[in-house]
């Protein structure tokens, strides 16, 4: 077995442990394999072992990456995970299968707008700013009821809520908080967990879990 199907294996594994622990079906719970900054020669043995959702930070290195990889692997689904400009709505539209950064008025406006133009619904996680941290992008708290209406009256599909608690602090009461704010408003979706915590995520409530470190090792 090559390393990278080592390491996959390995990660599925620990999903499955957690998921039993918590007394989950595992097949509730998706593995992002996080491949942003990773070259393609790193991303096609994961492929090759079977993974088939990978999540990018940005537009322009997906564009560069993957259409070659997804016209040899056309059941791939593609996540953006990182922060998107309106002004890039058309092309991520385009692109991903999944957005986990919704976090404002005008990005909602642009995204609409970009589906509507492009005639495909792209499912969306509205980001959480969960620690109320003011270098990071999320919605806050108190404005996430107003941000999920203007995205329902703007007809984006909701998959969910997205967050990345503080660094350094036990996650877990994030993760509790974020499971609680998605239940209270409806939501199925909980995109929370990365290579240092996702089993911790698991046992409350994740649905998508972001792994890159713990699959491709230090950033390329």
């Amino acid at each position: 077995m090559s390393e990278p199907a080592s390491l996959l294996e390995g990660i599925n594994a620990r999903i499955a442990q957690a998921a039993k622990i918590a007394r989950r079906d595992v097949s509730e719970i998706t593995l992002i394999a996080v491949s942003k900054t990773h070259p393609v020669e790193r991303i096609a043995p994961l492929i090759a072992a079977g993974q088939r959702v990978f999540g990018e930070n940005r537009v322009q290195e997906a564009q560069e990456k993957w259409p070659a990889l997804r016209d040899a692997n056309p059941d791939i689904a593609l996540h953006l995970i990182g922060q998107l400009q309106s002004n890039k709505a058309d092309e991520a539209v385009a692109l991903f299968d999944c957005i986990h950064s919704l976090d404002r008025s005008s990005l909602v406006a642009a995204l609409a707008k970009a589906m509507d133009k492009a005639g495909r619904q792209v499912p969306c996680f509205v980001q959480v700013n969960i620690g109320a941290e003011e270098q990071k992008g999320g919605c806050a708290i108190a404005d996430l009821p107003t941000l999920l209406a203007e995205a329902r009256a703007a007809n984006i599909p909701l998959a969910g809520l997205m967050c990345v608690p503080p660094f350094g602090i036990e996650p877990a009461p994030f993760f509790a908080l974020l499971d609680k704010l998605a239940e209270d408003h409806g939501l199925a979706g909980r995109s929370m967990g990365m290579s240092d915590d996702f089993e911790t995520a698991i046992m409350l409530g994740a649905t998508h879990v972001r792994v890159g470190s713990a699959l491709f090792g230090a950033r390329g």
